[in-house]
């Protein structure tokens, strides 16, 4: 199960947030997401535990717990999306152009 954690403190480290979810079952793996270009926490991350059961109750008992004076917010994971939007137009409102101005016609 793919367990999503946010309200992180940008102090808390991956092995603090898999020993708050060790205690609930098996943690396969741990992810805190980093700024591309800071490479400072954003403040989410993601626990992966192979047991729906197991995963259920860490959701439970952990949402609302305090960990570094922040309030977890925690919940499954939605399945990923992409970012850069959907369909035929890449995403973008109306037309098919890339806004590089229209096609001459000649």
């Amino acid at each position: 199960m793919n367990i999503y954690v946010g309200n992180l403190s940008r102090e808390v480290t991956e092995e603090e947030l898999r020993q708050e979810f060790t205690a609930f079952g098996q943690v396969t793996s741990v992810s805190i997401i980093k700024d591309r270009h800071s490479g400072q926490s954003r403040g989410i991350g993601f626990i992966e535990m192979p047991s729906k059961a197991e995963g259920e109750a860490a959701i439970t008992g952990l949402k609302g717990k305090m960990l570094q004076e922040r309030t977890l917010d925690v919940s499954e994971a939605r399945p990923r999306s992409d970012s850069r939007g959907s369909g035929s137009y890449g995403g973008r409102r109306g037309g098919g152009f890339s806004g590089r101005g229209r096609q001459r016609r000649y």
